[in-house]
């Protein structure tokens, strides 16, 4: 290819930028290492100086230390890749701009004129949506308008220049094919510089309301939640602390996926979690989940056509069950507020329950029950202390009067000794008691109210059937007696987590620490309607990203099958689709449609990028063939292809071709939830686990448990098939029942 005109003046300007960052990243190590010297002397001074001083030193110096280690390792990360584009744009009025964007801003020292501009400022996004010529971009409000002269991107690699192009519209579908034709290890860190423009729109998207996204196999799903985290925290980082804001992964196999590009994008900092996990933290449960892939792997093996355990689930999840926690806590409610009796010191009433019930129904009322109580506590502290001693004057008054009348009103000398002796014996007994029954009050009166144990309260909502009938009065019989059937087994699902969640919040509260600002959930439709909206309550925040596909919803059964709840439940939120998938060729994603056409939510066909490559492959062989198998592996190796994966619909077997391959000396590795991913190696892994994740071939394999014609085996199966970039292979009659339709 014709070197660009450019090329020499690009080199100069990348090698200045690069000595230039090798000059801020020594002064960023000098910083670290004068910081940590500071806190080491603080720390020596503690002995002998003031210690309130010599702490905010540490603080102080601990914060520079902080701010000077993260630029530090931000300038180390990029320096052999500083920026990936160049705007050249003249604002109205105003001279020329050339404009290079990057990871991070760089500001030249002196001057303070940009030598990097960061991709998440305002003014780079000319270079993701704008066309040349004239064009207009937000700044915080504000409009800006001018002329976009040229746009031009980098080929560079361990700090060297490569490759310069001029790019308009027709040159930058262009990059994106090279992109999308390169291998599924590194696409996801080095997307930013090939984001398009309805990808770009949701990442810059109003961060001060909710947003959903519905998005096919291969749209960008994840990594626009992930830009947008790094746009969120770049835009109003000062608003919104990193440990304030949360994204909730599918799996911890998938966090292990997203780990790399995570600190490239300054959002390392953020909660990184799955529901699971943040939940039973969050209420310091301590239960032990039956796997819900086995779960799921058993309802996809199963022949009944509704089983009770797929009715049960989608019950949980709903908004029905919601309601009947609701009246759990309203049933827990009315039996606290009748706790409340008057509070007497002696045989005076000082708060009457009356008062009390009203404070706790009606003034705190918006409160956990326990918190209300804790705030109940407070008043009566106050108010018994006060009026204790009120009551201790006012009987000490009347004891003085009744000695003087004793005293003086009594003529005979020992009557007016039996007198005054019988009230002061009463007098130094009545207010020493009364003294000491005040000070106990509070604490003795409150013990009636004990603390709640959700655990305990669920587990009996789940076994009890007078509860049952109370609280869910439209369940027929023979259904109340097959839930509780279910449940006899001190067992716990993910289902249950909603309620026990929800329960939590409504009678104990959320500790601040698990109070996030801003959510970002990937793979959404996984999340049922209760999930969610626990959730949403819980964390009292408007600001979810969410985003998910219905079509790889394997979950269904217990989660969404529409965004229409999502919807009401956020009413503010913007809702958008992508329908063009930029992982895999338009001759798989023309097989993977098809499986899609039988989906009960009748989606709109996937949109391919147009990039093609080798037709799916169909393989007969009636049993795993390791020696097959090796043949199809070099041939994939042969076309370029590293990250290769098999794909089974269950784990076992997953499992079982695993210990088949291992016998056959290949190398193999064997996914779980908790897997560190070696793609070095032939990865294995059931189809629950793969979502999320892609790899540049794929091989679909079969046979013990082959995918059938149902809703959940077909949503596996669209699954498995939409994970390649570039290749694949179906081993077997693994799929036939969906695909023959």
């Amino acid at each position: 290819m014709q070197r660009h005109p450019d090329f020499e003046f690009e080199a100069e300007r990348l090698e200045y930028t690069i000595h230039y960052m090798q000059r801020l990243l020594a002064e960023s190590q000098r910083d670290v290492d004068a910081s940590q010297e500071q806190i080491r002397h603080s720390m020596a001074d503690l002995d002998y100086l003031d210690s309130s001083l010599s702490f905010i030193n540490i603080l102080t110096n601990t914060r520079f230390f902080e701010m000077a280690r993260s630029q530090k390792e931000t300038f180390e990360a990029v320096q052999q890749k500083p920026y990936f584009a160049r705007i050249h744009f003249q604002p109205d009025d105003e001279k020329d701009q050339m404009l290079y964007i990057g990871k991070t801003s760089v500001f030249h020292q002196e001057t303070q004129d940009p030598i990097i501009v960061d991709w998440r400022s305002p003014v780079a996004n000319v270079y993701y949506d704008g066309r040349l010529g004239h064009l207009t971009y937000d700044v915080r409000g504000d409009e800006v308008s001018g002329h976009l002269h040229s746009k031009r991107q980098y080929q560079i690699e361990d700090g060297e220049l490569l490759g310069v192009r001029d790019i308009d519209l027709t040159t930058n579908d262009e990059l994106l094919q090279e992109a999308l034709a390169g291998k599924a290890d590194v696409r996801l860190t080095e997307i930013i510089s090939t984001i398009q423009s309805e990808q770009n729109d949701i990442i810059r998207a109003s961060l001060r309301k909710p947003i959903i996204v519905q998005g096919a196999a291969g749209s960008g799903k994840t990594t626009i939640a992930l830009h947008r985290i790094s746009y969120f925290l770049y835009t109003m980082g000062s608003d919104f602390p990193a440990d304030k804001l949360m994204i909730l992964a599918p799996s911890k196999l998938f966090m292990d996926y997203i780990a790399d590009v995570l600190p490239e994008l300054g959002v390392g900092a953020i909660n990184q979690t799955t529901y699971e996990d943040y939940v039973l933290a969050a209420t310091g449960l301590n239960l032990k989940l039956t796997d819900p892939n086995g779960k799921l792997e058993q309802l996809a093996s199963s022949a009944a056509a509704e089983d009770p355990a797929i009715v049960v689930a989608r019950l949980k999840g709903s908004g029905e069950y919601r309601r009947i926690m609701e009246r759990y806590v309203r049933k827990l409610e009315t039996e606290t507020a009748a706790r409340f009796e008057d509070v007497f010191i002696d045989k005076y009433r000082i708060i009457g329950a009356k008062r009390l019930r009203n404070l706790f129904l009606n003034d705190f009322g918006y409160l956990p029950i326990e918190k209300r109580l804790e705030r109940i506590r407070l008043i009566m502290n106050t108010e018994v202390t006060r009026k204790r001693k009120q009551l201790y004057a006012l009987l000490s008054d009347k004891y003085e009067e009744a000695l003087d009348k004793a005293l003086y009103g009594i003529k005979d000398d020992t009557k007016r000794r039996a007198r005054i002796t019988k009230i002061m014996d009463e007098r130094d007994e009545r207010l020493p008691a009364v003294e000491k029954e005040g000070k106990r009050k509070v604490s003795s009166y409150m013990k009636r109210f004990k603390k709640f144990n959700v655990k305990s309260l669920y587990r009996t909502w789940l076994t009890d059937e007078r509860l049952q009938q109370e609280l869910a009065p439209d369940w027929p019989e023979e259904f109340m007696d097959a839930f509780r059937g279910m449940h006899v087994k001190n067992t716990w699902e993910t289902e249950d987590l909603a309620a026990l969640y929800d329960l939590h919040i409504q009678l104990k509260g959320l500790a601040s620490e698990w109070k996030m600002r801003a959510v970002f959930i990937d793979e959404a439709q996984d999340y049922s309607e209760y999930q969610l909206a626990a959730l949403h309550d819980g964390l009292g925040t408007d600001l979810f990203t969410l985003v998910g596909d219905l079509a790889q919803g394997i979950h269904s059964y217990r989660a969404l099958t529409s965004w229409e709840p999502v919807l009401a439940m956020l009413p503010e939120a913007a809702y958008t689709t992508l329908q063009k998938s930029y992982r895999t060729t338009i001759e798989i994603m023309q097989l993977a449609n098809t499986v899609l056409a039988q989906m009960e939510e009748e989606l709109p066909l996937v949109e391919p990028v147009v990039r093609h490559g080798i037709p799916p492959v169909f393989h007969k062989m009636d049993a795993l063939d390791s020696g097959q198998l090796e043949l199809i592996l070099e041939g994939i190796s042969s076309r370029g292809h590293r990250s290769v994966a098999m794909i089974c619909k269950t784990m076992a077997e997953a499992e079982s071709l695993t210990a088949v391959l291992e016998q056959a000396g290949m190398a193999v590795q064997l996914l779980t939830p908790d897997s560190d991913i070696d793609e070095s190696r032939l990865l294995i892994v059931p189809s629950v686990l793969s979502k999320g994740l892609e790899f540049d071939a794929v091989l679909i394999a079969a046979f013990a448990d082959p995918f059938r014609d149902t809703d959940i085996d077909r949503k596996l199966l669209y699954v498995a098939m939409t994970r390649p970039m570039h290749e694949l292979h179906m081993l077997g009659d693994a799929a036939q029942a969906v695909l023959d339709k």
